[in-house]
């Protein structure tokens, strides 16, 4: 054999050599992959086999919502509707979160049973498919926990997307997401995907109306988006906003359902993921006056949680805040996203409120502090005003489905029966 042809053959070789390294590297992955998909979904089956043990809640008379002649879904009621506001849920999905995960849906299912509201609105991250934290890539295992759970419960829900329901790197997409929770398994979802030509999954429209036919109340659900400026991951922590045809979304309904109230702007709030810019502006004016109430600012109630007060807004603004001011129809505009602040302020006479957040999971630590969990009550009244109070979760009227979870929290508590928070 002459010296060329060996160095081909050679040369061969390597390359079938080559190949079945990479093969076997395949394979391996393959297999770990397959390992983790079993391990995982055999932790979430165990979360999901518990929900089936959680009873209804038990309503005298719950209200039944039903879809107008403009396709909104509608309640109808002279007397009060109550609202409960949860955010920040972060169900991971996976092997490494399955015991925050039964954590979190205790706290739902016990706050839930206990306050009985006509409806649940959840302003983002009801998953958290965050792989290092959960072990998962797979956002849709969350939001079936999730979705399964207050379907037990016999609630009706709606929701507005976070980022971290559906991230770059999870399997599926906003509408993919939208499209499970609104497919016919969930028959107590409210949630619209919304117009199609209209930026974002799930802007849309809850009204309340009286037995008079006039809106008494709407609530606007808007999508607040994820990441902007080529963070694609959010690393950068650089948050997307409300986008300017949103703005023109949430005026031209306004407009329509004024029309329909017979030229009466109803009394509306909003409910979205990632804080206003405002907000932000607001807490900087206020916090640089020593914490004391501006002009502009007035404090309202709550405290910021994160570090140094931070607000995790967005860098850019398309003008909701002003449109909300310019048309004054909507009073108080509800988010979640930091979850350790449960701050609301009145900024130029706009009243901007964070939700009590549920998270155990993505906040390192968090699963042990509890100041800022619980939920968001909010009354609405008749006449279409409206009272907001924060109940935080570690209260004896709130009793976890889960006995374990019962131990674990009086082990939580201090002799002063106050939650540590160290």
């Amino acid at each position: 054999m002459s010296k060329k042809e060996k160095v081909k053959k050679t040369g061969k070789q390597r390359f079938k050599s080559f190949l079945k390294v990479i093969g076997i590297i395949l394979l391996v992955i393959a297999v770990i992959c397959a390992v983790i998909a079993v391990i995982n979904a055999i932790g979430n089956r165990s979360n999901r086999n518990f929900i089936k043990t959680i009873p209804a809640v038990e309503y005298e008379n719950q209200l039944e919502p039903a879809l107008d002649k403009d396709g909104y879904y509608t309640f109808v009621t002279d007397s009060n509707l109550k609202v409960m506001q949860l955010t920040d849920i972060h169900i991971g999905g996976g092997i490494l979160s399955v015991k925050k995960d039964n954590l979190a849906i205790n706290a739902v299912a016990a706050m839930v049973s206990a306050e009985k509201p006509d409806l649940v609105i959840v302003t983002g991250d009801v998953a958290y498919p965050v792989p290092f934290q959960s072990l998962t890539f797979n956002n849709k295992t969350g939001a079936v926990i999730f979705a399964e759970l207050m379907e037990k419960l016999g609630v009706y829900w709606a929701l507005s997307f976070g980022n971290h329901d559906t991230e770059l790197y999870s399997f599926y997409t906003r509408e993919e997401i939208c499209d499970l929770y609104t497919g016919g398994d969930y028959p107590h979802c409210l949630l619209q995907a919304g117009p199609e030509d209209v930026s974002g999954v799930g802007n849309y429209v809850i009204n309340v109306k009286n037995t008079a036919g006039n809106i008494t109340q709407s609530f606007f659900m808007l999508d607040s988006h994820s990441y902007t400026d080529n963070d694609y991951f959010g690393a950068l922590w650089r948050y997307d906003t409300i986008h300017e045809d949103q703005v023109k979304w949430y005026e031209d309904t306004l407009k329509a359902l004024t029309e329909e109230n017979g030229g009466v702007a109803p009394e509306s709030l909003a409910f979205f993921h990632i804080p206003l810019p405002e907000f932000k502006d607001a807490y900087i004016e206020w916090s640089d006056n020593g914490f004391k109430d501006t002009d502009s600012v007035q404090y309202v109630r709550g405290y910021a949680g994160e570090h140094k007060g931070v607000i995790y807004s967005s860098a850019h603004n398309y003008g909701f805040f002003d449109k909300v001011k310019e048309l004054g129809s909507t009073k108080e505009i509800f988010c979640g996203h930091d979850h350790l602040n449960n701050l609301a302020l009145d900024y130029n006479g706009i009243r901007m409120t964070y939700g009590y957040s549920v998270d155990y999971l993505a906040y390192v630590g968090i699963m042990k502090l509890g100041l800022q969990r619980g939920c968001t009550i909010i009354d609405v009244k008749p006449d279409g005003t409206h009272e907001v109070t924060l109940e935080n979760y570690y209260q004896d009227k709130y009793q976890p489905v889960s006995a374990k979870e019962q131990v674990a929290m009086e082990q939580m508590y201090d002799d002063a029966g106050v939650l540590a928070t160290d």
